[in-house]
């Protein structure tokens, strides 16, 4: 199974702790007032209302449109967590991810007024497919800014579903910007990724089909960027089943939400950085922090290489495509699994990753796990000496993928080469062999 860019075919169905881990009370159940148009003005006050009524009115909303995603048991997490361990497959959703659910939401809540002056949105992938999408299933106008270095494979992907895609600056926070001035000069509505009530009414029915998938969960775990979906999930959760405990998962370098929950207000870091581009945001939406201070029981952080390393355990254990932010609350559970009371519903969020930089992340997930060990050494430059050492490694059943071979350089000696090696390596303890093995047989092992 693999999440696809591009993929528009039907509805279908399927059946210590983390790094940094802030923890806060749970406050009372979802209010009971309604949000519709109300809870739209409220918004843009900074205030609104999101209901289980809400989220289930948007299910209805996305009947024959969004896909019933699978819930995938992953025997392995189970074993460490001691307890059974699901995935919700969004990242086989249509378009690869959840964003189609609010997005349809969103735009299907327009009046003929403003569904006839267009929309428009900013995103570097997963919002621009699903509003572009919703958008053609709705006979709406799109327009879509995406940043200037966006993966070509989203960008093509985005214009197939309908969109006129326009790119702009160099960080997602400038695309906004000029999104956001195109809505004011052309009347077009702004479809905001996740700062708005729809918006999350939609991705909480994500919540809804977990409790319907496993009604016997009791723990759910999901990634948070501006917190539009962690929100929507609360919502739906803690209604239903408000002794589900619900953890969010954001990634270290890009951490909003543990410095604005201490604030008790929405606080801005400063260039966040992760490779999870899908959760990098420098601050939480007024709207899901809201519900997020109130419904969501803990926020943790998780680290790159513990990003890496569950992409690569999804990709060899699950068989699933699962980009980085997709990965966080797998990072979460790998990092410390006792932490989990189960069953454990984790949501995988999207699965829109660029070839080029999974092959990186890939590449970073095995060094992260032991069995991958790049080395440099200096050994006596005769004729001979690298099929020597190479002959060393074969005795060690390390598979040697490239040789970089250095004979000029003014910190080498006048009868020295330098030798650059990655391998393919059984794991940490294999390592130690290999850095102990060549250090035995003479040779100057540098990193």
């Amino acid at each position: 199974m693999a999440a696809r860019l591009g993929d528009e075919d039907g509805t279908g169905s399927g059946s210590g702790p983390a790094s940094h881990p802030t923890s806060h009370a749970p406050g009372p159940g979802p209010a009971s007032a309604p949000a519709s148009a109300a809870a739209s003005a409220s918004a843009a006050e900074g205030s609104a209302t999101i209901t289980l009524d809400d989220v289930r009115g948007a299910q209805k909303t996305l009947s024959g449109v969004s896909r019933l995603t699978a819930l995938e048991g992953s025997r392995y997490l189970s074993g460490l967590v001691g307890s059974p361990v699901h995935f919700k497959c969004e990242n086989l959703q249509r378009t690869g991810s959840f964003k189609l659910r609010g997005g349809y939401v969103r735009i299907a809540g327009l009046s003929p007024a403003e569904r006839a002056a267009g929309v428009v949105a900013a995103s570097a992938g997963n919002h621009a497919q699903g509003v572009a999408l919703a958008a053609s299933l709705l006979g709406v106008r799109s327009t879509v800014f995406m940043p200037e270095g966006a993966p070509l494979p989203k960008i093509a992907a985005t214009r197939e579903y309908g969109a006129e895609v326009r790119l702009r600056g160099q960080i997602v926070d400038e695309t906004m910007r000029a999104a956001q001035e195109y809505a004011e000069r052309t009347g077009a509505v702004f479809i905001h990724p996740f700062d708005h009530p729809d918006i999350i009414a939609g991705q909480g029915t994500v919540g809804l089909e977990i409790l319907e998938q496993c009604p016997e969960v009791r723990t759910v775990v999901v990634g948070i960027g501006g917190g539009g979906l962690a929100a929507g999930v609360a919502v739906a959760v803690k209604a239903l089943r408000p002794d589900v405990r619900v953890v969010g998962v954001q990634a270290e370098g890009a951490a909003a939400y543990p410095p604005s929950l201490a604030a008790g207000r929405p606080v801005t870091i400063d260039a966040p950085v992760t490779m999870a581009d899908g959760i990098k945001v420098g601050r939480p939406g007024d709207v899901p922090f809201q519900i997020i201070e109130k419904l969501v029981d803990e926020v943790r952080t998780v680290t790159e290489d513990e990003l890496s390393s569950a992409l690569l355990l999804c990709l060899e254990r699950a068989k699933l495509v699962v980009e980085p932010a997709g990965a966080s609350p797998v990072a979460a559970l790998l990092s410390a699994p006792e932490s989990f009371e189960g069953p454990v519903v984790a949501v995988l969020s999207g699965g829109n990753v660029d070839p080029l930089l999974m092959q990186r992340i890939l590449r970073h997930g095995m060094a992260a796990a032991g069995r991958y060990l790049s080395l440099r050494l200096r050994l006596t430059d005769r004729p001979g000496a690298l099929a020597t050492l190479l002959a060393v490694l074969s005795t060690l059943d390390a598979n040697v993928l490239d040789v970089s071979h250095v004979r000029t350089n003014p910190r080498l000696g006048l009868s020295e080469a330098e030798v650059e090696l990655h391998l393919e390596t059984k794991g940490p303890d294999h390592c130690a062999e290999v850095r102990e093995t060549l250090r035995g047989a003479g040779y100057t092992v540098m990193a």
